[in-house]
């Protein structure tokens, strides 16, 4: 005997069946009216200011639900610039504004292009660095059976875009959180199109971003960067969510831009607050760093389970 799935029910029909029942209906003025339509199949009406509640949820529940689906156990967050091109890139514009300048030498513009491309590519090392940790992890922790330590971007070119490409590069799925902004923002093509999410709302994007992950690596990056690092480090610090590893590529640049000792100095934070991070420079240092947690943690967890004496 077949069991009823969670929409079927003995005696009533699904919101579905009810839905297409109600489309065939519109007959008449009254059927086809806005006020007639079922709640649930009324776009106007979800889009009004008063709905914001009901889509905040709706925000919350897809994502989660299809991440279920799709059997996502953990993730390894990678926040960083969507700014920073990928090496080839890099060069070829870089060659194009030299060339540029040896037309127009006196040209303003074209001396910055070329100072901006230099720039762009030194700054390019972190692509392959956050692709080739993507990669590392994901040949580490995905298999038929079980999608742990998956990768997780905020689905956008630059660093993001590298992630989601290092994953890719090693057959495995990875996720991509979009938010839609007044400027075109589109998911990277390397992202995993059945985990290819689109947000509206920051909040809820933000709150994905954190509830499966086990691990926080953050490249150079501006303001969305900086917001997504200091929320999770506020949250550890306030013991909102469990305390994970949070590692900080290139140390010289973080140091540069984030006094961390002079807030120590002021007072604003405590010594103990620079533990709740780390600096990496290479892929491999990140994952090894990532490993002994977990490492330690379940090791303490046996020790536990065990109890005092046991064996």
């Amino acid at each position: 005997m077949r069991t009823p799935s969670d929409e079927e029910h003995v005696n009533l029909p699904t919101a579905r069946e009810d839905a297409e029942r109600a489309a065939e209906a519109r007959s008449t003025p009254q059927t086809r009216s806005a006020a007639y339509r079922l709640a649930y199949t009324d776009v106007d009406f979800l889009m009004r200011d008063e709905a914001r509640p009901v889509r905040l949820q709706l925000e919350l529940l897809k994502p989660e639900l299809e991440l279920q689906d799709q059997g996502i156990e953990s993730t390894i967050v990678v926040f960083g610039s969507a700014r920073i091109p990928d090496p080839a890139t890099a060069s070829r514009r870089l060659a194009e504004a030299e060339r540029a300048l040896v037309a127009a030498p006196q040209d303003p513009d074209a001396r910055r292009a070329v100072r901006r491309w230099r720039h762009a590519l030194e700054r390019s090392c972190y692509y392959e660095e956050a692709r080739r940790f993507a990669r590392i992890v994901s040949e580490q922790e995905q298999d038929d059976l079980a999608r742990r330590f998956v990768i997780v971007t905020g689905g956008g070119p630059g660093i993001m875009e590298a992630a989601n490409r290092g994953a890719a590069d090693a057959d495995a799925v990875s996720i991509g959180l979009n938010i839609t902004l007044p400027h075109e923002q589109v998911p990277n093509p390397y992202i995993s199109p059945e985990l290819s999410f689109q947000f509206h709302y920051f909040a809820l994007r933000k709150m994905h971003f954190l509830m499966r992950a086990r691990a926080l690596v953050v490249f150079p990056g501006g303001f969305g960067t900086f917001d997504e690092l200091f929320e999770t480090l506020c949250l550890i610090q306030t013991q909102k969510i469990r305390p994970m590893p949070v590692m900080l590529f290139g140390r010289a640049f973080w140091e540069r831009v984030i006094d961390f000792q002079a807030m120590v100095e002021e007072g604003v934070i405590s010594e103990s607050d620079l533990e709740l991070f780390s600096f990496v420079e290479r892929a491999e240092d990140a994952w090894a760093r990532i490993s002994a947690h977990y490492a330690e943690r379940a090791r303490l967890e046996r020790q536990t389970a065990r109890g005092p004496g046991g064996a």
